[in-house]
């Protein structure tokens, strides 16, 4: 196998962990270094595992040992720290989305093809076996012709759990760009590339009082919109509803449904790796649970990077970020303007996943 692939971790914040969890011990990679603006929290970090340094972003960046920059800063950092990583003729493999808006998302992809470096992006949690189960079903023809889809994500906001929830209510977070993602990515693994998009939303209060942690109580101000709904035209002519909210308080909708000729399918939280696909087809009398039979087994977030560096067409690419991004940002441009936008990008439908055991992805 030659020598481990060496990453460098820029953002050492809480979703780090559950990245280290899946990639420090991988033998295809080393956790090489850790940045983060707090240095105690990177020193910390990079404590815990074998060989690593903690270092400043920038010494990071320039690190001529590191091949790859795992970027997991907070979405308005995404694009800068990922263009200082190419600058440095890195790849990259950052958290979602790409970048705060469409003209940094296509800075660096078109920096990334001018240097000759990968960029890949979450979300990794459709390759697990849910939502590859899912789309297995699909292209067996398992609910014939897919027609529609509904998606469906609903909650009351991020500020009643995160200590530090401001930036979910400034421009680049709101729960489109931050829980989105999952949803869009999962719906294009599943339908394909969208061709335009069709949206509404609203706000239902200007502050949000933060729920937990040293600043409980305190107002923050929100300037995004809180509730958003629309339409996804797919280039295959199907038709997917979605609806992200931090203004409701509960659903007993699916995550995500895809309709059929012959069939419908209830399709687990994009969210997770894994979960229960359901099937009830066209005259049958009850809903049936299908067998896992895609996807990377009991994975965890950092299988896309994994992926990235192991596969020759890597499914969690920049590509497909940027367009999932365009869907989105034309969603909320749809919403404030009150009509259908094209979208300006399109993207291959990702590969489908073989059922890979953790056994095999780990090796």
């Amino acid at each position: 196998m030659g020598e481990p692939h060496r990453v460098g971790v820029v953002g050492a914040g809480w979703i780090s962990g559950q990245y280290l969890d899946t990639l420090r011990d991988h033998p295809a990679l080393a956790i090489a270094a850790v940045a983060d603006l707090d240095a105690g929290r990177a020193a910390s970090v990079a404590a815990g595992i074998a060989g690593c340094r903690a270092l400043a972003v920038d010494d990071l960046l320039r690190d001529d040992s590191i091949g790859t920059i795992l970027n997991l800063t907070i979405p308005a950092a995404h694009a800068s720290v990922a263009l200082g990583a190419i600058k440095n003729t890195k790849n990259v493999y950052g958290e979602k989305p790409l970048a705060g808006d469409m003209s940094s998302a296509r800075a660096v992809l078109r920096r990334a093809a001018e240097v000759g470096v990968a960029v890949g992006c979450a979300p990794d949690t459709v390759l697990g076996t849910g939502v590859q189960t899912a789309r297995a079903s699909v292209d067996a023809g398992l609910i014939g012709r897919p027609l529609s889809a509904v998606a469906v994500m609903a909650t009351p906001g991020h500020e009643r759990w995160h200590h530090h929830p401001d930036f979910y209510y400034v421009p680049g977070g709101g729960p489109l760009l931050d829980m989105g993602p999952y949803y869009v990515t999962a719906l294009v693994h599943l339908l394909g590339p969208i061709a335009a998009v069709t949206g509404a939303a609203s706000r239902l209060r200007t502050t949000r009082a933060i729920g937990s942690g040293p600043r409980t109580g305190e107002q923050i101000p929100v300037s995004v919109d809180t509730h958003v709904t629309g339409v996804l035209h797919h280039v295959n002519g199907a038709l997917s509803t979605i609806t992200t909210s931090f203004d409701a308080v509960r659903t007993t909708a699916a995550p995500i449904e895809v309709h059929g000729e012959t069939g419908s399918l209830a399709v687990p939280d994009p969210n997770l790796f894994a979960g229960e696909v359901r099937l009830f087809e066209l005259g049958a009398p009850e809903w049936r649970t299908v067998p896992p039979s895609a996807g990377y087994a009991d994975a965890g977030r950092g299988i896309g990077l994994i992926d990235m560096l192991t596969s020759p067409s890597p499914r969690a690419s920049g590509t497909l970020a940027m367009h999932v991004l365009d869907a989105m940002t034309s969603l909320l441009r749809s919403a404030g303007e009150g009509r259908r936008i094209e979208l300006t990008t399109t993207a291959e439908r990702p590969g489908p996943v073989p059922l890979t055991p953790a056994a095999k992805w780990r090796s």
